[in-house]
């Protein structure tokens, strides 16, 4: 497992170590245990589940928004993708997961603590909700998510949490440039500027996600997000 691990680590560019390899190993046996029961993953096969969630999750290593943050929310984190993978190999750095469904949360803190990994909090709440409280709402560097939604809609549960000056970088499938184009009013009126978009490679294979990069230029107005399921109901135009 430990020569598997070490392709993880080499793929997305970061350092091995043996700490952050087991910890990684526990997490997926953990999370493979318990999706026999309830539902985290589509993906069983444990080759697969390296790829897919962690190679695609440690993705964002090489940006420098994603070096220079010190606080990173992972909003939408389901199973804990991309926020898990990225706070074990990165354990200097703090991590917010943020998921609508309580017993994600339950399970994702749980094996957190299990494995010893203490710079993961796992919170409980609908993004349009946590992000009007004032211990969270642009309170964060970065914002990470893979989370399943349009950029326009996706913009205004994410861009509220990031600070002045911070980012978020959304994993977008390749073909999302009409969806992007789509979104640019949206990213405007919240704040942000798209700033980079990478799709990165292994070697000569790319991989299933863009990464977009959004710089926060100026505080999002008090009125977004908008109550919850309005965002997804009328997603800014």
């Amino acid at each position: 497992m430990s020569d598997e691990m070490k392709k993880v680590f080499d793929a997305a560019g970061i350092e091995y170590s043996e700490d952050k390899a087991s910890k990684l190993t526990g997490y997926m046996d953990e999370i493979l245990k318990i999706n026999e029961h309830v539902n985290l993953t589509a993906i069983t096969d444990r080759e697969e589940f390296m790829q897919k969630h962690y190679i695609d999750s440690l993705l964002c290593a090489g940006l420098e928004s994603f070096k220079t943050a010190e606080s990173v929310i992972d909003v939408g984190t389901g199973g804990g993708f991309p926020g898990v993978p990225l706070a074990i190999a990165f354990p200097e750095k703090k991590f917010v997961l943020a998921d609508s469904l309580n017993k994600r949360i339950k399970i994702v803190n749980g094996i957190c603590e299990s494995l010893g990994i203490t710079n993961v909090t796992a919170v409980h709440g609908r993004a349009e909700e946590l992000a009007k409280k004032g211990d969270m709402r642009e309170s964060f560097d970065l914002c990470v998510s893979r989370a399943v939604a349009s950029m326009n809609v996706l913009a205004e549960y994410c861009l509220p949490f990031v600070r002045p000056g911070g980012h978020f970088i959304a994993y977008k499938g390749p073909e999302c440039d009409e969806e992007l184009a789509d979104a640019a009013a949206a990213i405007d009126i919240l704040g942000g500027e798209i700033t980079e978009d990478v799709r990165p490679a292994y070697g000569d294979v790319p991989f299933d996600h863009r990464l977009i990069v959004i710089e926060k230029k100026k505080s999002t107005p008090p009125k977004y997000p908008r109550k919850p399921g309005t965002p997804s109901k009328e997603p800014l135009k």
